[in-house]
């Protein structure tokens, strides 16, 4: 039984399209630039990926503190204290957690468009390379 790939980038297109031949097209340059666009697009799901676990790692330690912060808050309000001073209290918790809510929401704003732009610029680099690379097989062709 022939052993299987553990990868796409294990798989060796190079064997399936060598004997085919077709005039000003180098399959090598071919195959290879195949692989880079792969590599690429595994290096952007892997920095995408990361931004997941990122988000998600956060996320756990903004509800771990906002438990915390809601215990806190309960001990503070059934304490001692006139119905005003309870008010007035109550209100400054609504405005805090408001305020921590708000921060929280921006902070994992930035980690997802920070992991977006990694994902994309490895992408984007790419395809400028790609780019320069069809050019130069054109020029080679012309000689």
């Amino acid at each position: 039984m022939a052993k299987q790939p553990e990868s796409i980038l294990d798989f060796d297109i190079s064997k399936i399209f060598g004997d085919f031949k077709v005039p000003g097209i180098d399959v090598d340059i071919l195959v290879s630039s195949q692989r880079k666009n792969i590599e690429a697009l595994t290096q952007a799901n892997k920095l995408a990926f990361e931004g997941v676990q990122a988000v998600f790692k956060r996320q756990v330690e903004i509800l771990r503190q906002s438990i915390e912060e809601a215990a806190a808050a309960a001990q503070q309000l059934t304490g001692p204290g006139s119905p005003q001073e309870k008010a007035i209290r109550q209100t400054e918790l609504v405005k805090e957690a408001f305020e921590h809510a708000l921060a929280n929401s921006r902070e994992l704003s930035e980690i997802v468009a920070k992991s977006n732009a990694e994902a994309f610029e490895q992408l984007n680099k790419r395809f400028t390379q790609l780019l320069d690379e069809v050019k130069d097989s054109i020029a080679k062709v012309k000689a």
